[in-house]
């Protein structure tokens, strides 16, 4: 096994790669097996290099002074670059444009530059803040590859394991070869609240479930209503509603399967391959809307869901738990590369809530994907549908309500919009960061068909008349809040797959020294969450056909604001780690969150 040059916590000389330019650098790990050195920058950057790429300080300087004396009239100030690495010291010689075989250079001194403060490029006034301006003279002019385009060309980064990241507009650098894909590091940063959080959070999900399921049937449904009694566990699981979730989730994997629509690559791997995913969820949603028609045509009782609610979530809940345990056994065995950021921490409690696998397969069937948007989504649907059903049924009523109609209504488009950009979701957080654990399944299968019906159930036993103008009223919001959501999510996602689209020229772009960019116009030069914004706004509209007797229809929304808030935190506290100045800039142009001028 080959030996490391240098140690952990070295401070050495790094070039950055694709380039001829070197940073102070701080040794982090060295993968014996890759080769690699991890060097994090002054800025917070993380890369992965070359031993070749690495010198220490002493040489370092020993070569740049011979080559300042050469040439004293070349020297020049280094100034810190706010959103880039350090000041650094680049080596242009004949020499090394020789040795990489890339670099066309004139001349044979060695010189210094330094990268313009990101804040000049913002004050000037340009619309183009792609650009990364470099001072230097005249004749290093002729460092830059003809078709870099002013931007550096990154190796690949263990996060972004084929030099291709989302967002970053970058080829890889060709003329390096691939390196094997390091061993997963062990988790760090402990989410949910560690060992212990995670373990309250799994008491804590369902006991809420069960809680909203049993006070939205009262007929006195405020928040101080204490039920009953809970079910026992005998009268919870009954074989008939298992059977009928088993049966659907079997009914959802074969539509799944089927060679219809098309096939999707989604984002790099650690090994720096993209798996393709099988893009027919919409296909879905229309054979299970023939599915329902085929037993309301058979005159199968379909209000029964709404009779068994609870023996459904009992149900579902359970094969949740033991999909679950299945998930966390066979990742056990996984490589590193195969493991989630998140769920690889070497605590079992906590890794069974992020989940270890990343991506877990059995064949070309991806459970995580699979689960994400197929049986709970479409689930949902037929359980409101049901409920619409069940209200006709306790009311006694020849045609829905209209306040019912809305419901159903909205939470379909929504669901439909889902699925008819399903792709989309490849770039999300559940699938390219979040492990599939507990906290996947149990909200895939069990939380979001369960707590999301929640307005369809109230209104079964607490009807609510709406005039025309609260319905008018009603759709507006929903209008709006769709726009927001899917315009923002639309530019988002088209920006990650790819940056140069001529398409997205009109965004406005803060670079960053990981190649990657942020964009700062439009809906996202508003708010840094725009998509969350219109998400909370059709939550408004899903709630208010229901009046305002009683908070329980408003939990979705209550939910769904702390959940965005969360996961807005987790976004910043990644960002900050991954971008360094760069994101400070972005929070100094874009201040707020998520509700512009309040948060």
């Amino acid at each position: 096994m080959p030996s490391s040059r240098f140690q952990k916590g070295d401070v050495v000389m790094g070039r950055w790669p694709g380039s001829n330019l070197y940073y102070e650098v701080k040794v982090l790990t060295y993968d014996p097996d890759s080769q690699l050195y991890t060097v994090i920058y002054k800025d917070g950057t993380e890369l992965d290099l070359k031993e070749t790429d690495i010198k220490s300080n002493v040489s370092f300087r020993q070569t740049s002074g011979r080559s300042r004396s050469r040439s004293p009239s070349r020297r020049r100030s280094r100034s810190r670059s706010r959103g880039q690495p350090p000041a650094l010291l680049a080596r242009v010689s004949s020499s090394r444009a020789a040795e990489s075989g890339r670099d066309k250079l004139k001349g044979t001194a060695e010189e210094e530059v330094s990268l313009a403060p990101l804040a000049a490029a913002v004050e000037s006034g340009s619309n183009n803040k792609h650009e990364k301006r470099v001072e230097n003279n005249a004749n290093a002019k002729a460092e830059a590859e003809p078709n870099n385009r002013g931007r550096y060309n990154l190796r690949r980064r263990k996060d972004d394991p084929d030099g291709r990241t989302p967002g970053a507009g970058l080829r890889a650098d060709s003329a390096q070869p691939a390196a094997a894909p390091p061993a997963a590091a062990e988790t760090s940063e402990l989410e949910f609240g560690g060992r212990i959080g995670t373990f309250l959070m799994m008491l804590f999900l369902p006991s809420v479930v069960m809680a909203l399921l049993l006070k939205t049937a009262l007929d006195d449904a405020r928040l101080l209503t204490v039920p009953d009694g809970v079910p026992a566990p005998a009268d919870l699981l009954d074989w008939r509603p298992f059977g009928l979730v088993l049966l659907w989730l079997l009914f959802q994997a074969l539509l799944y399967v089927l060679p219809v629509g098309k096939v999707a690559e989604g984002m790099p791997l650690k090994s720096g391959k993209r798996l393709k995913y099988r893009i027919n969820g919409f296909y879905a949603l229309l054979a299970s809307v023939a599915a329902v028609g085929v037993a309301l045509h058979q005159e199968v009782d379909l209000s029964y869901v709404h009779a068994h609610f609870l023996q459904f979530f009992a149900s579902a809940a359970l094969l949740s738990a033991l999909l679950s345990v299945w998930l966390y056994v066979r990742a056990r065995a996984l490589p590193g590369e195969d493991l989630a950021p998140s769920g690889n921490s070497g605590f079992l409690l906590h890794d069974f809530f992020m989940g270890r696998e990343l991506n877990p397969r059995v064949g070309a069937f991806d459970v995580k994907f699979f689960c994400e948007m197929r049986p709970g989504l479409i689930g949902w649907l037929v359980i409101n549908f049901s409920m619409l059903l069940a209200e006709m049924k306790v009311q006694k009523l020849d045609s829905p309500s209209p306040a019912m109609l809305l419901v159903n209504i909205f939470q379909f488009l929504w669901v439909a919009d889902g699925l008819w950009h399903e792709e989309k979701i490849l770039t999300t957080m559940d699938i390219v960061h979040d492990g599939f654990g507990f906290m996947l399944a149990f909200g895939d299968l069990v939380w979001v068909p369960f707590t999301f019906s929640c307005q369809a159930y109230y209104l079964v036993s607490h009807p609510n008349d709406l005039s025309v103008f609260w319905m008018v009223a009603i759709i507006s919001v929903k209008a709006v809040g769709y726009y927001v959501f899917r315009k923002a999510n639309s530019e988002k996602n088209n920006f990650r797959r790819n940056p140069a689209d001529p398409a997205l020229s009109y965004l406005k772009t803060i670079p960053t020294a990981t190649g990657k960019s942020l964009i700062v116009s439009g809906l996202w030069g508003v708010v840094r969450h725009p998509n969350y914004l219109g998400d909370l706004l059709m939550g408004v509209a899903w709630s208010l056909p229901c009046g305002f007797n009683h908070v329980l229809p408003y939990f979705y929304l209550i939910y769904l604001l702390l959940l965005l808030i969360h996961r807005d935190a987790r976004d910043n506290h990644q960002c900050r780690k991954k971008y360094g100045s760069a994101w400070d800039e972005y929070c100094r142009v874009v201040p707020y969150r998520i509700f512009p001028k309040v948060y």
